[in-house]
């Protein structure tokens, strides 16, 4: 088992060079999966990440059950990020990354985020706002992979709109609808987080497009 700065670089090394410590919410998210997977060094990465879509998936139905039963899909948007992160943990900490399983957790997150952007839609939010909320989770990866393609080794600059942000503003807009269910605001409440939602994702699209055309030029 790795350290947790060994597990931090071997992840920077996985993700194009991109710095893990330069942000703490994503050196958060990342120290706390190390934490999780420690304990959990013999489960097989591909059980969590197959839990992991899973538990998204289903957080759609209490989300369209409504009321307060957003504060459940809320809870099982949280769960399914943490079983997203485990996966990668234990893969890398544990020595048993490959780029099978790279590509493989990429696919699967962009799965769960369709479900995010699926579970916004049916607790409230205009189709089209959720539509956009889901393009734009998927937009910054598909940026980076495209420029990859292109020769750019870095991933670009790590911005507002990463995994753990995109998971915190649907399970924290499905969680707070739950909680204020009973004052009728629950479409405004989703509606109003899924736009905050979409302004990150255009200002996390603009930060990694800036540094990408850098890079591009070059």
């Amino acid at each position: 088992m790795l350290s947790r700065e060994e597990y931090l670089a071997a992840w920077s090394a996985w993700h194009g060079g991109a710095d893990a410590t330069g942000s703490r919410l994503v050196r958060g998210w990342l120290s706390g999966a190390y934490a999780l997977a420690r304990p959990l060094a013999g489960v097989p990465p591909l059980a969590a990440t197959a839990l992991g879509l899973a538990v998204a998936v289903l957080a759609v139905w209490p989300a369209w059950l409504g009321g307060p039963w957003l504060v459940a899909a809320g809870v099982l948007v949280g769960v399914s990020a943490v079983l997203d992160s485990l996966d990668g943990a234990l893969a890398i900490a544990t020595g048993r990354a490959s780029r099978r399983g790279f590509v493989l957790d990429s696919a699967v997150d962009r799965l769960s985020e369709a479900a995010f952007a699926a579970a916004l839609w049916v607790a409230g939010a205009p189709g089209w706002l959720a539509a956009a909320f889901g393009a734009l989770c998927w937009l910054p990866d598909y940026l980076r992979a495209r420029a990859g393609q292109a020769g750019v080794t870095e991933t670009g600059a790590v911005s507002v709109w990463e995994r753990p942000t995109r998971v915190a503003m649907t399970g924290f807009t499905l969680g707070g609808a739950g909680v204020l269910s009973g004052l009728d605001v629950v479409a405004a409440v989703v509606t109003c987080g899924t736009a905050v939602g979409c302004l990150l994702g255009v200002v996390g699209v603009a930060q990694l497009g800036t540094a990408l055309r850098r890079a591009l030029a070059g």
